[in-house]
C-alpha cells in the first residue's frame, strides 16, 4: 500500500510536468520548427529605409536588419555601451566608443541577458562612424 502512495503522486507530477513542456511553435521567429525543421517564417515589419552613400548607389540593408543612427553612450556598468535606448552588443569596439557619432545595423534581441542592467539588447552586425 505504501508503494501505491508514493507511485500515484509521481505519476501526476510526471503527468503536469509534461504539460507544460510543450510549444506550438519555435520560440523565436525565424529558427526551426520542432516539426518541419524549416525556418518560421518572421514577424511582419516594416523593412528599413536604405542606406545611401553620398555619390554612391543605394544599398540596402539585409532583410529584417534595423539601422540605428546616433551618438554612442557609455552605460551605468564598465564596457555598456548604449545609442537611442539600445545595448549595443558586439561590434567594432574601436568604432564604438562612448561619443561617437556612428550609423549600426544589426538586430534588437529582446530575450537576451546582460549584465549592463539597461538599455534593449541590439546585436550589432556592423558599424560606420559619420
Amino acid at each position: 500500500m505504501r508503494t501505491f502512495r508514493l507511485v500515484v503522486p509521481a505519476l501526476v507530477v510526471c503527468a503536469a510536468l509534461s504539460a507544460c513542456g510543450g510549444t506550438d511553435g519555435p520560440a523565436t521567429p525565424g529558427a526551426p520548427s520542432a516539426t518541419t525543421g524549416q525556418p518560421a517564417p518572421a514577424s511582419p515589419s516594416t523593412p528599413a529605409p536604405p542606406l545611401t552613400s553620398p555619390g554612391g548607389p543605394t544599398v540596402p540593408p539585409r532583410v529584417g536588419a534595423t539601422e540605428l543612427i546616433g551618438t554612442v553612450t557609455a552605460g551605468v556598468e564598465p564596457n555598456c555601451l548604449l545609442l537611442d535606448g539600445y545595448l549595443l552588443v558586439g561590434g567594432p569596439r574601436d568604432v564604438l566608443t562612448a561619443g561617437a557619432r556612428v550609423r549600426v545595423t544589426g538586430r534588437v534581441e529582446t530575450g537576451m541577458m546582460s549584465t549592463c542592467q539597461q538599455g534593449t539588447p541590439f546585436v550589432v552586425e556592423s558599424a560606420n562612424r559619420g
